[in-house]
């Protein structure tokens, strides 16, 4: 229990410090860590995990999708329509239960990250 509370005081005093790139690729990791659980839980045949896990990640994407300005730089449009894609494929391999679904959800997600990361790095050395 102490080792829970002080995990949580620990992760909620690291996002109250973060910087907004930071803060993005943490939500962007924690999207990746979703799929990845759900597709584990959907190979060992637990649906209901794999749906929490699936309705998680959807929650994200949605909140990259309604945070992300789309007169802020040139592809905020193709990406809000990627991240539209992704929300769409993610329910999709929720209500199907299609794991080949949520792997392609992972591929995406895992590139999606992988990106964010590289930029708020290119960010951090240009600051």
């Amino acid at each position: 229990m102490m080792m829970t509370t002080a995990r949580a005081a620990y992760m909620d005093a690291s996002v109250a410090t973060a910087d907004p790139s930071t803060l993005l690729v943490m939500l962007c990791d924690r999207l990746v860590l979703d799929v990845q659980r759900a597709l584990a839980a959907q190979v060992a045949g637990h649906h209901e995990q794999a749906h929490h896990q699936l309705v998680h990640a959807q929650a994200i994407v949605t909140e990259l999708r309604v945070s992300l300005d789309t007169d802020a730089f040139e592809g905020a449009v193709e990406l809000a329509a990627l991240y539209d894609y992704l929300y769409r494929q993610l329910v999709q391999a929720n209500v199907l239960r299609d794991s080949a679904v949520t792997e392609q959800c992972e591929q995406l997600v895992t590139q999606i990250a992988d990106t964010w990361r590289q930029a708020a790095l290119s960010l951090a050395r240009t600051a």
